[in-house]
């Protein structure tokens, strides 16, 4: 018998154990080389429906918080627009941990079915907010509640083989640029129902007396329908109920899960519980991570200042689009990166690795951004046709930064770390994403009333402090900041 145990405590081997939903998945990956569509098809629609809330809100905000009375003058929607689309991240900054501890203890699969759940009920009172402190308090529980962001991370790179990671995270990001598509397409066209569309909608009807309600309804209904695809989810997560069984596992736990170099692999795999705080030691770990934060500060300032300058008035250097102006452009860019992820991010990740391409996107970015505020001077086909171009770049720069921070986040922690790793992600990700759109609400407001400046005008100053972000995001990718293994180059 020991001698038939002996080669379950083999270097680099994993103990399976009969009812395990890991063991079970892993024997299932063995055995089947391909890409396991069905699993990622659940990942994506869960994904979509836990991103819809977020970008479908910014084409109707700055009309949505006019019509709540709560700014008394113009100048001042942005100002409070910030604060609502930054309570969702303080909510999510708050939970993201106990999320992730959640989700490594009772499995990424309760995780994900509790914040579907979360988007169902707090989305739809969302849409019923009649005042902003309502809008603001449903809004922060749904941050709170919804802790799908950094399981279904992990979960990506645990239900298929280490060869398709690349592709399954990537699918956590591209769901969110479909999001980026039917989000403000549904937000821009949806919204105030009773205006736009008379003749199907009553101003008696509660979408009437609810201009918002409809799109989060929809929204709402979608992610009823992924609650019930997620019945059909594999769990990943390693569960045993016998102690000798897991100290066995731990012995042999497979350093070849580790996409790093052999003595960091030597480090996580010879302690499966390591704790938070060895986490926050990982130099591999926090480097992304501190990425990942910076960008999301960046990006998140961009869409809530690009929605409120698009929409508002030439007298302010606006472009004076409508919400569904907004709606589209943000569509055709979530469509475009869409197609980039899935197609061309791949390859060009496989052939030339992540930071080149991280660090080529960052330079585009601040080029690209320093022309916006010239498109001020522009009317007709011609602001709608290169609006729609640099909205397309910009989110495709943005997409191969996130992606490669995800990929170098997961890849620097073994599974059972995985969860606690990616809530300590989004935990410091949502801090800077709470701060960016109450930042840039807050910069917006002061730009419209600056506009007149000679030097820098307000809107030129807008998108300047935008690109030191950027330019801060690009240093951190070198030494010394910067942990440079061989995954990353």
């Amino acid at each position: 018998m020991a001698a038939a145990a002996a080669p379950l405590l083999a270097k680099g081997r994993r103990v399976c154990k009969e009812g395990c939903p890991g063991c079970s998945l892993d024997q299932t990956n063995k055995t089947n080389a391909g890409v396991p569509y069905l699993n990622f098809f659940y990942v994506w629609v869960v994904c979509l429906c836990a991103a819809l809330p977020i970008q479908s809100l910014f084409p109707y905000l700055y009309f949505m918080i006019r019509d709540l009375n709560i700014a008394k003058q113009e100048e001042d929607i942005g100002f409070y627009a910030g604060f609502v689309g930054a309570a969702y991240f303080l909510g999510r900054t708050t939970s993201a941990v106990p999320w992730g501890m959640f989700a490594d203890k009772y499995g990424r699969k309760p995780c994900i079915m509790i914040s579907i759940l979360s988007v169902i009920v707090f989305n739809t009172l969302f849409g019923l907010s009649t005042t902003y402190w309502m809008a603001i308090i449903t809004r922060g529980l749904l941050g709170l509640l919804c802790g799908i962001l950094g399981p279904i991370k992990a979960y990506a790179s645990e239900v298929c083989r280490k060869e398709h990671q690349a592709l399954g995270i990537s699918l956590v990001t591209s769901s969110r640029s479909i999001a980026l598509i039917i989000g403000p397409a549904i937000g821009g066209f949806l919204a105030r129902p009773a205006k736009k569309y008379p003749n199907l909608f009553l101003e008696e009807s509660i979408f009437g007396r609810f201009p918002y309600f409809l799109p989060c309804l929809v929204i709402s209904a979608l992610a009823a329908a992924a609650g019930v695809a997620c019945i059909w989810l594999p769990e990943t997560l390693h569960m045993y109920h016998d102690e000798k069984m897991e100290a066995i596992d731990a012995m042999g736990a497979p350093v070849t899960d580790l996409n790093i170099e052999d003595g960091k692999a030597k480090q996580f795999g010879s302690d499966r519980m390591a704790s938070t705080k060895s986490l926050l030691k990982n130099r591999q770990l926090m480097s992304a991570i501190t990425l990942y934060c910076v960008f999301s500060l960046h990006d998140t300032a961009y869409l809530e200042i690009f929605s409120l300058w698009a929409v508002s008035s030439r007298k302010y250097h606006g472009l004076s689009l409508t919400s569904q102006d907004v709606g589209t452009v943000l569509a055709i860019s979530g469509f475009g990166v869409l197609v980039y992820q899935l197609v061309i991010y791949p390859l060009l990740a496989k052939y030339v690795g992540l930071i080149k391409p991280f660090r080529f996107a960052a330079v585009l970015s601040i080029l690209l951004l320093t022309t916006y505020p010239f498109m001020g001077n522009l009317y007709g086909v011609e602001l709608k046709v290169l609006i729609n171009i640099a909205s397309l770049l910009k989110n495709m720069f943005a997409a191969t930064i996130t992606v490669a921070c995800n990929i170098l986040q997961n890849t620097a922690v073994i599974q059972e770390q995985r969860g606690v790793a990616n809530g300590i992600s989004v935990t410091l990700m949502s801090i800077f994403k709470a701060v960016a759109p109450a930042a840039g609400g807050i910069l917006f407001s002061w730009a419209q009333k600056n506009i007149t400046r000679l030097f820098l005008p307000g809107d030129h100053i807008l998108f300047f402090i935008l690109n030191m972000v950027s330019v801060i995001g690009l240093l951190l990718t070198f030494k010394p900041f910067f942990s440079m293994t061989s995954v990353m180059k």
